[in-house]
């Protein structure tokens, strides 16, 4: 069984010969560079990856294909990078890099204390009102980096073979673009006495990512592989911890339906496609809603927020939704669990999760960089040896 045929069987709600494995099909389920230098050193494995990272604000990494190939990953994404030129616009000083990216966002990390670039400047914070931000904001182009998204495209469509492809997006969601671009407190302040200009924002963003999609489907159909691709990746976090990011009531009304909105515009142009959401937090609360709008499958099933059980999430949910995700809590469990612990964790949600199909693992969000390596492998091994359907 090729991966492509497996995780087509897994996200059609059946179960193929082995629960499908993903690691680097996304920008949410991927690994840090120094986790993945100390995973594969400590096996003796290629340590190489794509030298033009696909997302260097979170310092992920995608690995060469040879090694994806080793770890039986069953997955390849292909898409824009999150910076596309980074390499032009990086600069580094007395141990901090630093940029600018197409939103006019500023960026640093520092070497000594930072596992990932964190936000320093917010275009649009100094303005009264969104409004007034959006007469002096210049917002990007999807037409500036084309080329260079084509060509990114063109390369790693190379890479796809008879594996599980994923188009990834191109940027955050609605409420994550929104509050990198206007500031935390001020957004917040938005949604209470500025409720048109927040959604004025939103609708700009939508159609910034629609016409990303478009640009991505319309290359796809030049090349005619536009049946290659299983899934189509989209993102916002809409949940906490302990809740949702706002009132349920409110992203119901105001965030959902525009998600909605654009993937039925991907799906009139690619009908077969599955439609993968990443959501962090404790949303149980919105799933009918994002199903309802055209979701097929959920990620990352952070278990250990409020509400968020995998037995309930399983029996409520498993028919209509797949789940990408929640293999084994990156939070505690991967990073301070010892590999006993991990291994034991991985069963228990392999139990409950893979029956039937409809579940691929990977873990709770990306692997970051203080992730022991003993953690990863126990991670691994477990899946692979007992992640196996009997039939």
């Amino acid at each position: 069984m090729t991966s492509s045929q497996r995780l087509d069987i897994a996200i059609n709600h059946h179960e193929p010969d082995r629960v499908p494995y993903d690691l680097a099909g996304t920008t949410v389920t991927g690994i840090s560079k120094k986790a993945f230098l100390k995973a594969m050193e400590h096996r003796g494995m290629p340590t190489n990856y794509e030298t033009r990272e696909i997302d260097p604000i979170q310092q992920i990494v995608t690995p060469a294909p040879e090694t994806l190939k080793l770890l039986n990953t069953d997955t390849r994404r292909i898409g824009a990078r999150r910076i596309p030129d980074y390499e032009k616009i990086v600069r580094y000083r007395n141990g901090i890099h630093e940029l600018t990216d197409i939103w006019g966002c500023t960026w640093k990390m520092d070497d000594k204390k930072d596992f990932y670039f964190n936000q320093y400047s917010y275009p649009m914070e100094k303005f009264e009102t969104i409004e007034d931000g959006l007469k002096n904001y210049r917002f990007p182009d999807i037409s500036g980096h084309s080329d260079i998204i084509r060509s990114d495209l063109s390369e790693q469509i190379l890479n796809i073979q008879d594996y599980g492809v994923i188009a990834d997006r191109n940027c955050a969601g609605l409420t994550e673009t929104s509050l990198r671009i206007r500031g935390y407190e001020n957004w917040y302040l938005d949604t209470m006495t500025d409720p048109s200009g927040v959604e004025k924002l939103f609708d700009l963003i939508i159609e910034y990512k629609k016409e990303y999609w478009d640009l991505v489907i319309d290359w796809l159909y030049e090349n005619n592989y536009q049946d290659k691709v299983n899934v189509i990746s989209e993102c916002d976090d809409l949940g906490t911890q302990t809740s949702t990011l706002l009132e349920p009531a409110y992203l119901k009304k105001a965030v959902i339906p525009r998600f909605g909105y654009l993937w039925s515009h991907i799906r009139k142009r690619l009908p077969h496609i599955k439609i993968f959401m990443h959501t962090c937090g404790s949303v149980r609360v919105l799933l009918p809603d994002l199903i309802e709008a055209g979701l097929d499958i959920y990620n990352p099933v952070q278990f250990t927020a409020a509400n968020m059980e995998l037995e309930g999430l399983k029996k409520d949910f498993g028919k209509d939704l797949v789940f990408w995700g929640g293999g084994v809590n990156t939070q505690s469990t991967l990073k301070s669990g010892t590999p006993a612990k991990v291994s034991d964790e991985v069963k228990r949600i392999l139990d409950i999760m893979a029956p039937g199909g409809g579940f691929v693992f990977t873990p709770v969000h990306n692997i970051q960089e203080d992730v022991p390596p003993e953690n990863f492998w126990a991670m691994w091994d477990t899946l692979m040896a007992y992640g196996k359907y009997r039939g």
